[in-house]
C-alpha cells in the first residue's frame, strides 16, 4: 500500500515485492504499523498512558473512522459496538478495496461517508492533522471535532478507552478490562498478538517456503494451545468476556473465509477446532457484534485486492459454516459441549 512523506500522497513501487511492501521484513516477520497519533480520550480531559495531550469525554464530539474488512478496525468497532456507543461517537466506514490512493470512501454497499472534511481518501484526514505527516495511513482513525485533528490511529488503544473513557457520557456499564484479570488479559494480548493476528499475515505473506512453514507452525501451535485453553473455560479468562476476547476474535472470524485458503493456513480450518470454532459463534452471537460483521466487506477486500496471491481477483463463492448455530457453551463448557 501507498503511504505519505511530507504530506504528499505516494502509491507503493509496483516494482517493490508484495510482501515487503505489506510490512514483511527479510526475516519473515510481520511488522504491524504503530500509530503514529497516541493522544486519549478520558473522563476528566486529562492526559492517557501515551501521547500528550488530554481530550475530555462528551457526546457527538468525536468521529470514528473504521473499515468492516480490517480485523485491527474491527477490534475498534467491536468496542464500540459492546458499550453501546452509537449516538456517542458517531462512525464512517470505508470502501472495502485498499486502491491506489489509500483507503477511500467511493461509494458501496456498507459504506458510510466522511461527515467531518467531506473527504473521498482517508489520508486526506491525516494530512489535515499534520500537513507533513510521513507514514502509512491506517484504520481504525479517532476524530475530534472540536480540534479538527486525530486523536489516535492505534486500534490497541482505541479499544481501551473505549472501554472507560465515556461511561459518563451514557456508555454501557460493562468493564471489559476489569483490575482483577488485568495480568490475564495481558498475557493473552500479547501472545494473541504476536502467534495469531500477527501469525496469519507472517504466514500469508511469507517471501519463501521455509518461512511460511515456520510462520504456520507457529500459527498452529497457538491455536492447538487455544482449542485446549477453551475446552474448560467459555472465554479466555473464565467466565468474563474481556479485552482479550475482543482482540482474538476478528482473526478468527476471518480465518476460514480468508486466511485458510488465500493465506494458506491450510493444516486445518477453524471449525475442525471444536472449541474454538464454538468460542467464535459464541462471540459473534453476543449482543452487538453480528452488526460488526461484513463478510462482503471482508472476502472482496482480501480476495480482490491482493493480486499476488489472486491474481484473477476471484471471490469464492461463499459456503462458510453457519455462524448462528447455537454454540452451546457455559459456565460448565466441557459438559456442555455436546456436539
Amino acid at each position: 500500500m501507498g503511504q505519505l512523506i511530507d504530506g504528499v500522497w505516494h502509491d507503493r513501487d509496483p516494482a517493490a515485492a508484495p510482501s515487503m511492501a505489506a510490512g514483511i521484513g527479510p526475516d519473515g516477520r510481520f511488522a504491524l504499523s504503530q500509530g503514529a497519533f497516541r493522544n486519549w480520550v478520558t473522563k476528566t480531559g486529562r492526559p492517557g498512558p501515551t501521547g500528550h495531550d488530554g481530550f475530555a469525554a462528551a457526546r457527538g464530539r468525536y468521529h470514528l473512522y473504521i473499515s468492516l474488512a480490517c480485523p485491527w478496525a474491527h477490534r475498534a468497532a467491536m468496542m464500540h459496538a459492546l458499550k453501546g456507543l452509537t449516538g456517542i461517537v458517531s462512525v464512517s466506514v470505508t470502501h472495502w478495496h485498499l486502491g491506489p490512493q489509500g483507503w477511500s470512501f467511493d461509494a458501496g454497499d456498507g459504506v458510510v461517508a466522511d461527515p467531518i472534511l467531506k473527504a473521498r481518501y482517508l489520508h486526506e484526514l491525516y494530512t489535515q492533522a499534520d500537513a507533513t505527516y510521513s507514514g502509512r495511513v491506517t484504520v481504525p482513525v479517532l476524530w475530534d471535532r472540536h480540534t479538527q485533528t486525530i486523536v489516535n490511529n492505534e486500534s490497541a488503544d482505541l479499544v481501551r478507552m473505549f472501554n472507560s473513557a465515556f461511561d459518563d457520557t451514557g456508555a454501557k456499564p460493562e468493564d471489559f478490562y476489569p483490575t482483577a484479570l488485568r495480568p490475564q488479559i495481558d498475557a493473552w494480548n500479547a501472545r494473541i498478538q504476536a502467534d495469531v493476528n500477527e501469525g496469519v499475515y507472517r504466514a500469508g505473506l511469507a517471501p519463501t517456503a521455509a518461512l511460511h512453514a515456520a510462520a504456520v507452525d507457529r500459527l498452529f501451535a497457538a491455536l492447538q494451545a487455544l482449542e485446549e485453553h477453551l475446552s474448560a473455560n467459555r472465554f479466555l479468562c473464565g467466565d468474563v468476556l474481556t479485552e482479550a476476547d475482543i482482540r482474538l476474535f476478528p482473526t478468527l472470524l476471518r480465518f476460514d473465509a480468508v486466511y485458510h485458503d488465500l493465506f494458506r493456513c491450510r493444516r486445518k480450518l477453524l471449525a475442525d477446532h471444536k472449541h474454538l470454532w464454538a468460542y467464535t459463534r459464541d462471540i459473534y452471537q453476543w449482543p452487538g457484534v453480528a452488526e460488526t460483521v461484513d463478510m462482503r466487506h471482508i472476502r472482496r477486500h482480501y480476495y480482490e485486492g491482493l493480486p499476488n496471491l489472486n491474481p484473477s481477483g476471484t471471490v469464492p463463492e461463499d459456503s462458510l459454516p453457519d455462524l448462528s448455530e447455537p454454540a452451546g457453551r457455559g459456565r460448565d463448557v466441557a459438559r456442555l459441549l455436546t456436539f
